[in-house]
């Protein structure tokens, strides 16, 4: 809970920037609730419920000792899949420094090495150009499309699966997205991302 001001002014601050990519709650059928869209203490207890469930992973992502995102490892699945799913949003004022692809790497290589998991996927609108970057950054595999897979925006969009294999990053992710942006910038900023104790997708 102690996060809920800083993740609220960065929140307020990019709504124009996260809009077009954020999911939505879709209109009631008429034998339907209405659902309403929840408050940070409500967003907060549902990634603690579902962490402590084991189907979620949820962290926010600092860079420079400031909160500027989130990143959300869901839909953990065990038995014989060993999968999840990771969604993310970031502050447009760092977009475009690598704190994206540095935060998706220490995340998918904790899943790989500490927690277990053997797949993880990232679903992205095809227009979603800055996203579709940090995937091809770190080498995921593009596997398809999803027709009408997510609400966002007030409507049903199709969506670009890209996937990872452990066995395709044997020597870890986070290595390999180093060696290839030194390969570009030589002197890079570090970052941080620090697991959200309370346990969104983005």
């Amino acid at each position: 809970m102690r996060d809920q001001r800083a993740w609220r002014e960065v929140n307020r601050r990019n709504r124009d920037w996260l809009r077009p990519w954020e999911a939505t709650i879709p209109p009631p059928t008429p034998s339907g609730p209405i659902a309403h869209r929840p408050t940070y203490r409500q967003m907060v207890r549902h990634l603690r419920s579902e962490a402590n469930a084991g189907r979620m992973l949820p962290f926010v992502i600092e860079y420079q000792g400031r909160l500027v995102g989130q990143l959300t490892v869901a839909g953990i699945t065990w038995g014989s899949m060993c999968s999840g799913h990771v969604g993310y949003w970031v502050d447009e004022a760092v977009a475009g420094r690598g704190v994206m692809p540095t935060a998706v790497a220490l995340v998918v290589d904790h899943c790989f090495r500490t927690v277990g998991l053997h797949r993880i996927e990232v679903c992205i609108r095809p227009e979603n150009g800055p996203s579709r970057r940090v995937v091809e950054k770190l080498g995921f595999r593009e596997e398809g499309l999803r027709p009408r897979y997510l609400h966002i925006d007030g409507a049903w969009r199709d969506h670009l699966v890209f996937a990872l294999t452990a066995e395709e990053v044997p020597e870890g992710l986070l290595s390999r997205w180093q060696r290839a942006r030194s390969r570009k910038t030589p002197h890079s900023n570090p970052q941080n991302t620090r697991q959200n104790p309370q346990g969104n997708p983005a």
